[in-house]
């Protein structure tokens, strides 16, 4: 697997792993099945391993300790703090807002730390940028924890490139992380080049357009019932059609490269710039295997035009969040 540089500090694969489904949003889970991807990934070269307090809340972070304690040395691992977090509630009901102040912050660290059974965050994000909290403010406690040895690198996500500037004046920032793949390219307004000029990482979340862009989710009942995607514009039946018919045209483009759907689609992403590195995730083995495969895929700009082309955002039917969850973000 090759590897990249996000910012000065961190070294990391080409293509990481997000690790939410694996405790939380996508339906049941099975934990030994998950420990066993996260062991392979590392077999193959996947080093760069994402989580969130918020997963679960809590019990990704737990996974993850529990997984990587005895390969802890081999690994990136970033989490991130962010949201109120009303404990004792179910997943669906634990969000109440977000906190991005100083003390929560370096609470939230703290609490991180002991969850994921290690000494250091590599990589501390803020999850969502809070109006109420100067961003100076927030980024000024993230950089006290990199001075005192707790977090290695401090990153944001689904931040405003003018966010993003102020908070790069305070600390240097490694990575931003944002929702990027074929189908969802806000980003590409500002954000991509305020990350090149600036020398930051950029991480897309959902490349693979929460799954659709594999091709495997042929109708809305394929989901469970429990599903976040269920609650998605674009997984909406009113939308599903006209999406999956996109889909078909990346089938049909991937087959002519003699690829699946979901190599094509991270392919796209890992071949936009050398600082991009996309967090696919995967509970299965098999889906580990092709997403790692991606990375050796090479993309003409003409391809790659093409490809962007075919899965215009135009032609997309329905938001990628819901109108309260799109306004957290690009603030």
């Amino acid at each position: 697997m090759r590897t990249r540089k996000l910012g000065n500090e961190l070294t990391v694969s080409a293509i990481g792993l997000g690790c939410m489904g694996m405790s939380f949003a996508y339906g049941e889970a099975d934990e030994r099945q998950s420990i066993r991807t996260l062991h392979r990934a590392i077999e193959l070269g996947v080093i760069f391993f994402d989580t969130a307090e918020v997963y679960g809340p809590y019990e990704n972070e737990k996974l993850l300790g529990r997984a990587l304690k005895d390969r802890r040395d081999q690994v990136v691992i970033a989490t991130k703090f962010g949201f109120l977090i009303e404990p004792g509630k179910p997943a669906a009901e634990a969000i109440k807002g977000v906190d991005g102040r100083p003390e929560n912050a370096k609470a939230v660290a703290e609490a991180s730390l002991k969850r994921l059974d290690t000494d250091v965050i590599d990589l501390y994000y803020q999850h969502r940028i809070d109006p109420n909290v100067p961003i100076e403010e927030s980024v000024g406690a993230m950089a006290e924890l990199v001075k005192e040895g707790k977090v290695r690198a401090i990153g944001l996500s689904e931040a405003s490139a003018t966010t993003i500037r102020r908070a790069h004046a305070v600390h240097p920032i490694a990575a931003v992380q944002s929702e990027y793949s074929l189908w969802t390219r806000d980003p590409e307004d500002e954000v991509l080049a305020t990350c090149r000029e600036l020398g930051i990482g950029f991480v897309p979340y959902s490349p693979l357009g929460r799954g659709m862009l594999t091709g495997t989710i042929r109708k809305v009942e394929d989901l469970a019932d429990d599903d976040f995607r269920r609650s998605l514009p674009r997984f909406q039946v009113e939308n599903f059609d006209a999406n999956a018919a996109l889909v078909e045209k990346l089938q049909r483009l991937a087959a002519e490269k003699q690829v699946t759907a979901a190599q094509l689609a991270l392919a796209w992403g890992v071949n936009q710039g050398d600082n991009i590195v996309p967090i696919p995730g995967a509970r299965k083995l098999e889906h580990l295997e092709q997403n790692a495969a991606a990375a050796d895929i090479v993309l003409s700009a003409e391809e790659r035009a093409e490809l962007g082309e075919a899965l215009s955002p135009t032609l997309v039917a329905g938001s990628r969040y819901t109108e309260a969850s799109l306004a957290l973000t690009n603030r």
